[in-house]
């Protein structure tokens, strides 16, 4: 961002020095601990690490703030007018399996509206950021949704129920239906990376069922900075709600919409 606000400043910095202890656990993944939250869903103590450093830096910076973070749930601060909402490592089972594509994810709230978001994928280097009414950058360089029209041309990623969640057959019958229509899907385990990814124009769209305001938080602000448009399932702005997201530019976003309840029709 050329000129970061306080708040970008603060939260670049959190997430710089977490990602430190992610980068020498990525290398080190045979001594890695590992514990099960559910079936398929995993936490590791780089997890526990990378959020209490995050929490730490923040809490530092911002006294009173409260939280929201994956793994040690709500912390209320004597502000109640801003939080922080964490996912200290969104891809945890990519990042178990030496899959260099997971992020830690930060969002800034205040009365209840997101203002900042961050996302950065320690392995690569990129760090996504925006503020609202300010745009959306990727590494200092300002980025935009993809401008594409046409379905029939568009690259779509989404989320599919891993082991012990619901659902199956329904998405799995969205899927049929987004694969037979666009030039492909691509599903890569990390919602808030998905997320940047359509703010910074690689996928033209992007949907998915069931996720956590941490996972989402940040992506949303991105996505709209960019010019996109984001919505739940059903065109609602209750995505933090349900935790069913689907994002695009604006002239993808309605098709696959359509598609995608067309697709749920189809099962009665």
């Amino acid at each position: 961002m050329s000129l970061q606000s306080p708040n970008i400043t603060v939260m670049i910095k959190a997430a710089r020095k977490a990602s430190r202890k992610l980068r020498r656990d990525f290398g080190e993944l045979e001594n890695l601990q590992v514990s099960k939250k559910g079936p398929a869903d995993f936490v590791t103590t780089a997890d526990m690490t990378a959020e209490q450093t995050i929490h730490d830096e923040l809490s530092r910076a911002r006294p009173g703030y409260g939280f929201l973070m994956e793994e040690s749930g709500t912390v209320k601060g004597s502000d109640k007018s801003h939080r922080w909402i964490i996912d200290p490592l969104d891809g945890t089972t990519n990042f178990m399996h030496a899959i260099p594509h997971f992020a830690i994810s930060i969002a800034l709230e205040r009365d209840g509206k997101i203002v900042a978001g961050l996302i950065y994928n320690p392995i690569s280097d990129e760090m996504y950021t925006a503020e609202r009414g300010q745009g959306a950058y990727l590494n200092d360089r300002r980025w935009r949704v993809s401008a594409r029209r046409d379905l029939g041309q568009s690259l779509i990623a989404t989320g599919l129920p891993f082991m012990g969640m619901p659902n199956h057959e329904v998405e799995l019958a969205e899927l049929r239906d987004v694969m037979t229509k666009t030039a492909g899907v691509r599903r890569f385990g990390a919602a808030a990376l998905d997320l940047a990814y359509v703010a910074a124009g690689r996928y033209d769209g992007y949907w998915e069922h069931a996720l956590k305001p941490w996972d989402i938080a940040a992506g949303i602000l991105m996505v709209r900075e960019a010019g996109g448009f984001i919505t739940d399932l059903e065109g609602r702005d209750k995505m933090m709600e349900s935790g069913d997201i689907l994002a695009a530019n604006e002239g993808i976003h309605k098709p696959l919409q359509d598609l995608l309840q067309g697709a749920r029709k189809k099962l009665g």
